[in-house]
């Protein structure tokens, strides 16, 4: 399954999770975020960030909204040549501290429902709880530090086989409309 990055919406995901939990560490909004994009795969048949997850010690971890995080830590090959600094700060080295909301005209009623849902179910466990949840079967099947496939996401989030296809085909319609309208 081929699924693009969608810069935008992964900032905004970003905003609005960091504005609606308590704890703000690099951790636990990659988690939910992880768990907020596989249960929008499972419900509408595409992620909402279509960031590339890492298989990482601690769980899964969207690598592109890690970069965008250390790009404005200090600690990246790349600068800030986009100002993300406007729309987030980091304490401590992984407490996020945002500086506006999300911009909800650019995520969708049902990516906020899926965030909002995350939220609900993952922002109160700790470290180790969330951790524990996110090595599930997708994870499990990565090596270490390599890419989790979105094919092994949708199985893990439930979709079946015929499903999954059906998945793919509309990722290679979107992907081939997105090049035309370039």
């Amino acid at each position: 399954m081929k699924v693009q990055f969608d810069k935008v919406k992964a900032l905004n995901a970003l905003l609005y999770v960091t504005n609606r939990v308590q704890r703000k560490d690099f951790h636990k909004i990659f988690k939910i975020i992880y768990f907020a994009d596989r249960q929008h795969l499972a419900d509408w048949g595409r992620p909402i960030t279509g960031d590339t997850y890492i298989a990482m010690e601690a769980g899964p971890v969207p690598s592109r909204l890690y970069d965008m995080l250390k790009i404005v830590r200090g600690d990246s090959y790349y600068s800030d040549i986009e100002g993300l600094g406007d729309y987030f700060q980091i304490e401590n080295w992984m407490y996020v501290r945002p500086l506006q909301d999300a911009d909800l005209n650019k995520l969708s009623a049902n990516e906020q429902e899926a965030l909002s849902e995350a939220i609900a179910k993952y922002a109160k466990l700790s470290f180790d709880e969330i951790k524990e949840k996110s090595h599930d079967v997708a994870w499990h099947s990565t090596a270490r530090d390599f890419s989790i496939s979105w094919d092994n996401i949708a199985l893990e989030a439930g979709l079946s086989g015929e499903e999954l296809e059906c998945v793919s085909d509309f990722s290679r319609l979107e992907a081939a409309l997105n090049r035309i309208d370039k």
